[in-house]
């Protein structure tokens, strides 16, 4: 009888321990890296995220079609604009938003590929454990498929792999996070964007650069 009640306690102890779908800190900042299959898109950038108020910020460099580009942009998912900020200049221009906000986190339908640990388990503080998710998303143009990573205590995104068959894939890697926002300043748009008016532009390099910095989760 003894062993037996054993025998449950391990089992529920072991589905206790199983991973879970997981949402990260609703507030981040960081850098992350981009790189693109089909256009060619490779960048740099600091972010700063808001998951409560639907805010990301993204000060970037990086090339795009072999083109050098230097990108500053407050994307504002709660009010549908976006604002590319030039500081220099002290000049704003305020485009729609079209795409749709998606937050750091592993949806629930998501299926484990796996646990590991970064770096070494020899020594304590010599690895990361992480887990690797896995699944699809329904896209505006489609089906869209991932492979995320996060911490498995916290939450913390470590890269995410986005594919749909028209684009392609796309990869994110995160790094030098930290819960909180660094400046919180960095989610309202600067004083001299009050006068800006609402025009449209053609959007590709920022819908291939939101695919991976809104995680492609």
């Amino acid at each position: 009888m003894r062993a037996l009640v054993l025998l449950v306690c391990l089992s529920v102890g072991c589905l206790a321990q199983r991973p879970q779908p997981c949402s990260s800190p609703p507030l981040m900042s960081g850098g992350l890296s981009v790189s693109t299959q089909s256009e060619n898109l490779v960048a740099f950038a600091k972010y700063t995220y808001d998951g409560l108020g639907r805010r990301i910020r993204l000060s970037d460099f990086g090339s795009y079609d072999n083109k050098t580009f230097h990108l500053d942009v407050l994307l504002l998912y709660n009010q549908g604009v976006m604002y590319k900020i030039n500081n220099r200049d002290q000049t704003c221009l305020k485009r729609r938003l079209n795409t749709d906000f998606i937050p750091l986190a592993i949806p629930k339908d998501a299926s484990l590929v796996g646990q590991v640990v970064l770096g070494s388990s020899s020594v304590p503080g010599d690895g990361i454990l992480v887990n690797t998710w896995t699944g699809a998303l329904q896209a505006k143009k489609g089906i869209a498929k991932y492979v995320s990573t996060v911490t498995e205590f916290g939450c913390i995104p470590v890269s995410t792999l986005f594919s749909t068959d028209r684009k392609g894939w796309v990869v994110v890697s995160f790094f030098n996070n930290i819960i909180g926002l660094a400046d919180p300043q960095d989610l309202t748009p600067p004083p001299f964007c009050s006068t800006a008016h609402l025009e449209e532009e053609d959007q590709e390099i920022i819908n291939s650069f939101q695919k991976g910095t809104a995680t492609c989760l």
